[in-house]
């Protein structure tokens, strides 16, 4: 499937969970679907039928909270055949919780708790370093999640032991929970804040899956440093009335907003 397609599945399933069962974070969610359209497209070396190969590459999503499109990516890219995501999306007694769960298919850590994802995948990306393994370690997070401590840590971390295994995804949509990223806790110059780190530091279009692919390519490659991609999206990408709304942070479309949503996203294949 192209990139461009799965990205559009991504988004029309993700306004179908959150419109169907009530649910939250969909403004995020459309912001990151065009990554991991791309990710999930030849770049994240990943078998759905045999996802615990220790010869895979990792994703830690930092991001839980946008599980709607997580959880989407992974149901059409064939890891949840034994599951129906629809039906079970945050019903009680399933793991399809709020925020993303390691107990399905795909997913290596039970994230949404900010801060935590990254720490964990920079662990990852030594001790496969120290194995001697070739497996790449993404990990996505969001701009607010910058506001956490611990993210700075593990940046830390990554710089001082080179992990060049490691590329770090930021779905830089501008705006968090409670306001615009540079009204909570202003970030900029943050390109320049990775580079004095010790990262590359690649600035890309988060929406245009050239500039996504060209991005992932080189994280693929022989570098000496690790790497961040500033994927620089918006938020409710996709939707009109949802573009940079504050708002669909939290809010789950009525019935009306719904249909119109699927028309927008439709028009655009």
């Amino acid at each position: 499937m192209k990139s461009v397609q799965l990205a559009q599945k991504v988004r029309l399933k993700a306004l179908e969970l959150c419109y169907k069962k009530n649910a939250s974070h969909l403004g995020g969610s459309l912001s990151i679907a065009d990554v991991l359209a791309v990710l999930y497209s030849g770049f994240l070396e990943i078998d759905p039928k045999d996802p615990d190969n220790r010869s895979r590459d990792r994703l830690f999503y930092g991001k839980g909270h946008a599980c709607t499109a997580l959880y989407a990516v992974l149901d059409e890219c064939g890891f949840l055949r034994d599951y129906n995501l629809v039906e079970d999306f945050i019903k009680d007694g399933t793991f399809f919780t709020a925020h993303v769960s390691h107990h399905l298919p795909g997913i290596e850590l039970s994230t949404g708790s900010l801060g935590h994802a990254l720490g964990v995948a920079c662990g990852v990306s030594k001790a496969l370093k120290l194995k001697g393994q070739k497996n790449h370690v993404f990990s996505i997070v969001s701009d607010g999640e910058l506001d956490e401590g611990s993210t700075w840590e593990a940046l830390l971390f990554a710089s001082h032991h080179k992990l060049n295994n490691l590329t770090i995804i930021v779905d830089f949509n501008k705006i968090q929970s409670f306001g615009n990223v540079e009204d909570v806790l202003n970030l900029e110059p943050l390109k320049s804040k990775m580079d004095s780190f010790g990262f590359e530091c690649l600035d890309i279009d988060g929406h245009s899956h050239k500039e996504i692919s060209s991005s992932l390519k080189y994280a693929k490659s022989e570098r000496a440093k690790p790497l961040v991609i500033l994927a620089n999206t918006i938020k409710g990408k996709g939707v009109s009335f949802m573009e940079n709304k504050l708002l669909w942070h939290y809010k789950s479309p009525d019935k009306k907003q719904y249909e119109q949503a699927i028309r927008e996203i439709k028009s655009k294949s």
